[in-house]
């Protein structure tokens, strides 16, 4: 039995022996002779990227092999990262072994510019390279630089960071995070809405984002806008408004609309003559009153919540489902005494409610 065991002992060291100095004697060295070379896509393309194409192929990138000085397997990877980040973030479109392209679909593509904080339906700078690896031995392709615009399946907001927010109860100043929104009609839309307080004349911005990568400013003429501009906008008086605006390049243009609000209608206290005002609470961010109702029904009599004393802009209630539409249907109301709110706070948002005293 001990002889079978040293004979066995004998035997692993000759084994060890063989592999640590033959072996390794004998495996390739791997060194990085050449990096790989991108060929596509050029300098200066650009994608403007859209949802109903995202499994559709926005490039196929290609490249020159990278040269480890003997026939070894590479992997590579195709990285991008925002312009002049210096790949310091890099998100990764797609990886292979021992080949010379990659597609990469319009999806893939628009995630990984949305997670390098692109702004949605903006054109922005980035930059695209290939890492070639074998084992530890990492080398990089040139650099090109492409243009991307991409898009969001979320309804776009705009945030409205200013001086004015610690005053009128929206956070500390210029702090977009807290700062009130407008919103879209729809994702990929550009007509923006939304209602906001001012307690005091102010500055403010509108930015695509919660934050100041990117900003729309005053434009050269009153009622427009500049993309990353200097001048800031500005409000004159104090009060709530209703602000517009529209992002589309080819318009860029806003308006702010100073507004009260009331109630009107044959089953309120001033009939269809006369409104009957209502209080904003900074607070709550809010319109109340409490008045007295008549009984009135739907659709042809009742209530409504109407601006500034006038018919250009008015609230009711189609579909009878406590949400507000502009223009919407008459509210029907019940006799007695009421505590009526009316909630703008939330854009294209807009509820009501009406509680009996």
């Amino acid at each position: 039995m001990k002889n079978i065991t040293k004979l066995l002992i004998a035997l692993l060291a000759l084994v060890a022996i063989s592999c640590n100095v033959e072996d390794v004697q004998d495996r390739p060295v791997i060194v990085g002779v050449d990096s790989p070379v991108l060929t596509a896509p050029s300098s200066g393309t650009a994608y403007v990227l859209s949802p109903d194409k995202a499994d559709v192929q926005a490039e196929r990138f290609t490249w020159k092999s990278a040269n480890y000085g003997g026939d070894v397997e590479v992997t590579y990877t195709v990285e991008i990262d925002s312009k002049g980040n210096s790949f310091k973030t890099p998100q990764e479109l797609g990886t292979v072994k021992s080949q010379n392209q990659v597609s990469v679909s319009v999806g893939k593509l628009n995630s990984a510019v949305l997670a390098l904080k692109a702004t949605p339906f903006v054109a922005s700078d980035f930059e695209v390279r290939i890492r070639s690896n074998v084992s530890t031995n990492i080398m990089f392709s040139n650099v090109a630089g492409i243009v991307v615009t991409p898009y969001t399946t979320e309804t776009p907001k705009l945030w409205i960071p200013g001086g004015y927010q610690n005053a009128s109860g929206y956070g500390s100043d210029w702090t977009p995070s807290s700062a009130p929104t407008l919103l879209a009609e729809g994702y990929g839309k550009t007509a923006f809405d939304g209602y906001v307080y001012f307690a005091t004349a102010g500055e403010f911005l509108l930015t695509p984002a919660a934050n100041f990568d990117n900003k729309y400013t005053k434009g050269a003429t009153a009622g427009t806008l500049i993309y990353n501009g200097s001048d800031n906008l500005q409000i004159a008086t104090p009060g709530y408004y209703r602000i517009k605006a529209d992002t589309d390049p080819a318009k860029l243009t806003y308006s702010a609309t100073k507004m009260t609000w009331g109630i009107i209608g044959n089953a309120t206290p001033g009939g269809w003559d006369t409104d009957t005002p209502m209080t904003y609470n900074p607070t709550t961010k809010k319109w109340t009153v409490i008045a007295v109702l008549t009984a009135q029904s739907a659709p042809d009599n009742g209530l409504k919540f109407r601006a500034n004393g006038n018919w250009d802009l008015n609230y009711g209630d189609t579909g009878a489902d406590g949400k507000l539409e502009e223009g919407g249907t008459n509210i029907g109301t019940t006799a007695g005494t009421y505590l009526i709110t009316l909630d703008l706070s939330n854009p294209r948002n807009y509820t009501y409610s009406m509680v009996k005293q």
